[in-house]
């Protein structure tokens, strides 16, 4: 069981931790650590490998590329990396080629209110591509379904936090 696999590799942790954003909470999630353990990334690659949709598979850098390419080595699909920021060299932000037109599923670690994966889903569109859902490992339940909703965007995650603090 995921939750399981997720407690036991110290992805959810409990405390006082302030986030990104600046905001505290009692709890902590935090899938790039896990995603270390063979299992546990394997686990939640066919995990995530059982919800596609697409033609091609993307992940935003860097906690989303190991279940990327977890997922696309599984799939056999191929995948796209965004990058964060305009790099120096060819200042792309996408590594990865899809044609025109191809759906895109994007992969997440852990959905927030969604802000990352939404700017993501705007650099792939302006791509060319289509986008219509999103895949992650834990939705924090603080907007993220409703803000990428908003968008035209679904998101599917395999566990809620919900279900692992209730």
């Amino acid at each position: 069981m995921l939750k399981n696999i997720l407690l036991k590799s110290g992805a959810i942790k409990f405390g006082d931790f302030v986030l990104t954003s600046g905001k505290r909470s009692n709890y902590y999630v935090d899938i790039k650590e896990s995603m270390t353990d063979p299992t546990a990334l394997k686990e939640v690659a066919e995990l995530i490998s059982k919800n596609l949709t697409s033609d091609i598979i993307a992940g935003v850098e860097l906690g989303a590329v190991p279940l990327v390419v977890a997922v696309a080595v599984l799939s056999g699909k191929r995948y796209i990396i965004i990058r964060k920021e305009r790099p120096h060299g060819t200042k792309s932000l996408l590594i990865g080629q899809a044609p025109s037109g191809s759906s895109v599923n994007i992969i997440e670690d852990v959905v927030t209110t969604g802000g990352s994966v939404l700017r993501a889903a705007e650099i792939l569109k302006e791509s060319g591509l289509k986008v219509s859902m999103v895949i992650c490992v834990v939705d924090r339940e603080e907007g993220g379904r409703e803000n990428l909703a908003e968008a035209g965007i679904e998101l599917i995650p395999l566990l809620r936090i919900s279900e692992v603090k209730g």
